[in-house]
């Protein structure tokens, strides 16, 4: 009798739970936008492609941290798709110093400096892309101006040639 009785209570309470009342969720609405661009800008260093830093004396670069030759730049974008708000640059290569962030010099029997760049009075770490620039884009165009200058980075200035590259990606908004 008491498993009957225990069975049949069982049965009613597994009704019971089958028909109660369940909590729904409300619902919610996804939105979805984006942007297509056309092909990329025309881009310009500096009018053509190489920054010419000017001669300096080793001199004025005798201690650790000591920088010369500052020498104004810029990056020009043209021919831009009309959506197109900004362009971030990002750097990459082979003579990116990934300690300094500098750029190696790769002259044959070169000076030990490195190549140092700045996005106004930051410096550009080109191996993280801290301060690297972000270029307005209006109408199709937009510039940003950067600096080029030697730096002493690891030891006094040492005589000799000073040569660089460097790559850089746009990504365009």
């Amino acid at each position: 009798m008491n498993k009957t009785l225990i069975s049949t209570a069982l049965v009613a309470v597994v009704a019971a739970i089958g028909f109660a009342p369940t909590a729904q969720a409300a619902g919610g609405t996804i939105t979805i936008s984006g942007k297509v661009l056309a092909d990329t800008c025309v881009v310009a260093v500096n009018g053509g492609s190489t920054v010419a830093l000017p001669t300096v004396m080793t001199a004025a670069l005798n201690t650790v941290g000591s920088v010369a030759g500052a020498t104004n730049f810029s990056i020009g974008l043209t021919g831009c798709d009309t959506n197109t708000t900004s362009a971030t640059m990002a750097f990459s290569g082979a003579n990116i110093n990934s300690t300094t962030g500098n750029l190696n010099n790769t002259a044959v029997s070169g000076s030990n400096v490195q190549v140092q760049l700045l996005n106004g009075a930051s410096v550009i770490n080109t191996s993280n892309n801290a301060n690297a620039p972000v270029i307005a884009v209006a109408a199709g165009a937009g510039t940003a101006s950067l600096k080029a200058q030697y730096i002493a980075a690891t030891a006094a200035a040492t005589p000799g040639l000073v040569s660089s590259t460097v790559n850089f990606t746009l990504t365009y908004l």
